[in-house]
């Protein structure tokens, strides 16, 4: 639109505001502008962020038209189910702020979580540091998984010399997928069919020495792992506390604190032993 006829157009709506106004009470008056109030108090940005389940993503598949998990030097092999990492949406970090409307909303819906932004990020850290902080773990969280899955497959007699692992996630961040990943290594290197055609779903950060460490938002990835069609969710043994309450009907949870753990529940869940594996208890 030519800046005239703008202008012209805001003469127009301020003599149609002028002469409503001119006709009304003052109660009316003071009721509009309460409401004008209201209305552009709920779309300023917010100083909290609301989480959502994420998308979830099958680290034996594919994301963006690429391997999730491209293994060269070695045979890979494929399973009948799937393995699906899981993850939280998230409005109001640097960014991407969260209006006043998305945090009422997201106090009211069952399936949300709000809380005061520092909680999250650091004050004041810009875009492109909250990028870069979660590439950098995300890049972390993938080696730390290739170390441990090579490691454990080498433990029990597979000869990872000359294997090379590369992991690819369309716009996915953070440390909290490194256990699903060195799952889905350890079951493209292997012959047997882990899942047995199961949907497993899971989470936990992981170091290269195997063990399975907490992470966040775990409320929501189990609606979001439910909601993809999992049936069994492995979660790290330290976020237990906030599992306990929390699953979904139809969601079994499953308890691991080390890749050896992770990996021995997946193989009873394939070969339909897993109703004997330990699940979350509130200690």
């Amino acid at each position: 639109m030519p800046m005239t006829d703008f202008k012209e157009s805001l003469t127009r709506l301020a003599r149609r505001a002028g002469a409503w106004a001119g006709s009304r009470s003052p109660r009316a008056k003071l009721g509009a502008a309460t409401g004008l109030l209201a209305a552009v108090m709920l779309v300023l940005p917010s100083p909290y962020v609301v989480e959502r389940p994420g998308p979830t993503a099958d680290v034996l598949g594919e994301s963006g038209g690429q391997q999730v998990i491209a293994v060269s030097g070695a045979d890979t092999h494929a399973d009948s189910g799937r393995l699906l990492l899981t993850t939280v949406n998230a409005s109001g970090m640097p960014g991407y702020p969260a209006l006043n409307a998305e945090v009422l909303w997201g106090w009211i819906r069952s399936d949300s979580i709000v809380m005061p932004s520092e909680a999250l990020v650091t004050p004041g850290q810009s875009a492109e540091e909250y990028k870069s902080e979660t590439e950098r773990q995300m890049t972390g969280s993938q080696d730390s998984a290739t170390a441990a899955a090579l490691s454990f497959l080498k433990s029990r007699g597979v000869d990872t010399a000359g294997v090379s692992v590369q992991m690819h996630v369309d716009d996915i961040g953070g440390p909290s997928a490194g256990m699903m990943y060195a799952l889905g290594v350890i079951d493209k290197l292997t012959e047997q069919s882990e899942t047995g055609g199961n949907t497993v779903a899971g989470t936990g950060t992981i170091d290269q020495d195997g063990k399975v460490g907490a992470i966040g938002g775990i409320q929501l990835k189990l609606l979001g792992a439910k909601r993809d069609g999992a049936t069994w969710f492995l979660a790290p043994k330290d976020n237990c506390s906030q599992v306990v309450g929390h699953v979904p009907d139809g969601l079994r949870d499953v308890s691991v604190s080390t890749l050896a753990e992770a990996y021995d529940a997946l193989v009873a869940i394939g070969e339909g032993r897993g109703g004997d594996l330990p699940r979350c208890t509130a200690e």
